[in-house]
């Protein structure tokens, strides 16, 4: 039985055949020979709002021949209290499988060993493997092989987003350089875990030179939104905007996995001058999750 839980246990070939596997999904589009999902029906558990990930799940399922159901965890008995364990054990006897996007990393995981079917994790406050695995695929589609490259991630170093970067660093042998205040950088023990080349720096500007890409996030992640005014003033001056993007190499990518607040994490301009870029990566989504769901079934 094969699940999507966390890049840390994503094995290279299998991360590698999701990415090769990507770039065929989106050329077919419209014109699949084969429906992996024909016949089954995936559940979308979500307990985190959502507008990328449910509907580029909601729309993959569909077009590889599936039938989905959406369910609001505060509209089931899951927001009522009942045991995960109990919720998978139902639903695993009636779906074929599962995308889940929750808090906890260990509701996932618990939901997948206690289901039995397939399970994607969508985000946990932990990590984010889908959107990662679309970024990398969006990078190479647009400059070739992560392999060498360097990766710079700037602000919240601690969130879901650039540990799932981390897990991936070592995996596919690319630098990856954290521009972010002390408060905010991953634990020795999860840079241990990731191994690789991790670069964890306060100086944003050393950080970013000489980048291949440039990548943010939101200061206030999903569940956070009472340290806003405290995120804020300490992420001040973990933004990317164009002083920034001279640092880095002349054909270096600037990459948002959305929803982005300009004047926060990025500023209006450089948004607006790299939106073909950020919003081919929000498509991307689709493609690579796709790739994703026919590597859980085959």
């Amino acid at each position: 039985m094969k699940h999507l839980l966390s890049l840390e246990t994503l094995s290279r070939p299998d991360m590698e055949h999701i990415l090769a596997a990507t770039g065929p999904m989106k050329k077919e589009r419209g014109c699949h020979a084969f429906l992996p999902l024909a016949g089954k029906f995936w559940a979308l558990l979500f307990s985190k709002s959502s507008t990328r990930t449910r509907v580029s799940f909601e729309v993959g399922i569909r077009e590889l021949g599936g039938q989905v159901l959406f369910l609001n965890s505060s509209e089931i008995q899951l927001g009522r209290g009942e045991p995960i364990m109990d919720t998978a054990r139902v639903l695993g006897r009636m779906l074929d499988g599962a995308v889940i996007r929750t808090y906890a990393q260990h509701d996932v995981e618990e939901f997948a060993q206690f289901s039995a079917i397939p399970t994607v994790n969508a985000l946990t406050d932990q990590e984010h493997p889908c959107q990662i695995l679309t970024d990398i695929y969006t990078y190479e589609e647009k400059r070739g092989p992560i392999a060498g490259k360097r990766v710079v991630f700037v602000g919240d170093g601690g969130c879901n987003v650039p540990v799932s970067w981390m897990f991936a660093a070592a995996k596919l042998d690319f630098e990856l350089r954290l521009a972010t205040p002390k408060k905010f950088q991953p634990s020795p023990e999860l840079l241990r875990r990731a191994g690789g080349k991790i670069i964890c720096t306060e100086d944003i500007r050393g950080a970013a030179h000489g980048a291949d890409l440039l990548y943010t996030d939101v200061w206030v992640s999903m569940g956070k939104e009472s340290e806003s005014a405290e995120r804020r003033r300490e992420l001040a001056g973990y933004q990317i905007n164009q002083t920034l993007v001279k640092l880095a190499k002349p054909d270096a990518l600037v990459m948002h996995c959305l929803p982005a607040y300009r004047g926060m994490e990025i500023d209006e301009a450089t948004f607006e001058a790299n939106a073909e870029t950020i919003f081919d990566q929000a498509a991307n989504r689709l493609h690579c999750q796709k790739a994703i769901l026919h590597w859980l079934v085959s």
